[in-house]
């Protein structure tokens, strides 16, 4: 059995779970952690939780100590560092002629290790780079491809909410979104409407879909023809909340009609 928590490496790395012995960490914490090659920092983000075992390909890794005044300057310092390595690394990209957007840049705790992400169309040869900027820097060079949402990531800002973007803050893994998620909801398919930031449909889109999944068990789908009490009509519209339906019952009389029952609906489709 393991006692362990969630920490998001640095700024925008990745989630993994590591184990906190007899430390109490809280949410929001900084903690040094064991790394691949040395130290590393992150943020906890999830309350302790005991479990038998942590199916990540990872190996299951140990939480050092709670980040002291010294680490923060350290964590502060790097962060300094960066944008100068940022600067140097774009530079070098123009001179090796790359394809590539670079995006964000991050130092390993005890700086023996400095991250690149960055976007590109397809896939780039930078070995060169990779040399030039190991050969500056004096650490182990790191540089990953990331996509669009990964971007919104590790840049953050503002959803049509109003509110610090999911993916920022608290989201540990991205879901899958697809369009019928948001047909399912009853939202406009207006690409303005439904995506985020990053282009892609907002990840908010999931958040509920099970739910309406579960409301609209049994009720017929918008354009069926359906038999109602007293006779027929073709469905207009589905509100999964009120479990109820708007029907054109002929005429130009327009009804709706509740569903009563909480796992099926006693309405008879037409076939």
């Amino acid at each position: 059995m393991y006692e362990v928590v969630q920490v998001r490496l640095r700024e925008g790395g990745k989630t993994q779970y590591f184990q906190i012995g007899e430390l109490k960490p809280k949410i929001g914490e900084f903690v040094i952690v064991e790394a691949d090659r040395g130290l590393d920092y992150g943020e906890v983000i999830s309350v302790p939780e005991t479990v038998s075992e942590v199916s990540s390909e990872e190996p299951l890794r140990k939480i050092l100590r709670m980040a002291t005044k010294a680490d923060s300057e350290q964590i502060k310092k790097n962060r300094e560092k960066t944008r100068e390595a940022f600067a140097t690394c774009q530079k070098k990209i123009q001179e090796h002629a790359l394809k590539m957007k670079l995006i964000e840049a991050e130092y390993s705790f005890d700086r023996s290790k400095l991250l690149f992400y960055f976007t590109a169309e397809g896939r780039i040869d930078f070995r060169e780079l990779v040399k030039d900027l190991a050969r500056i820097f004096k650490a182990r060079i790191e540089l990953k491809q990331i996509g669009v949402r990964d971007e919104a990531r590790l840049l953050g800002g503002f959803g049509p909410c109003g509110k610090a973007l999911c993916c920022a803050t608290f989201l540990k893994d991205f879901e899958p979104v697809t369009i019928k998620m948001a047909k399912e909801q009853n939202l406009p398919l207006n690409p303005a409407k439904i995506s985020g930031v990053c282009g892609r449909l907002m990840c908010c889109l999931g958040y509920e879909h099970k739910l309406y999944v579960e409301l609209l068990r049994g009720l017929p789908r918008e354009g069926e023809k359906i038999e109602v009490e007293g006779g027929s009509g073709k469905v207009l519209s589905v509100n999964a909340l009120k479990r109820s339906i708007t029907i054109d019952a002929g005429d130009g009389k327009i009804v709706e009609i509740p569903c009563k029952c909480p796992k099926g609906c006693s309405l008879h489709h037409k076939r």
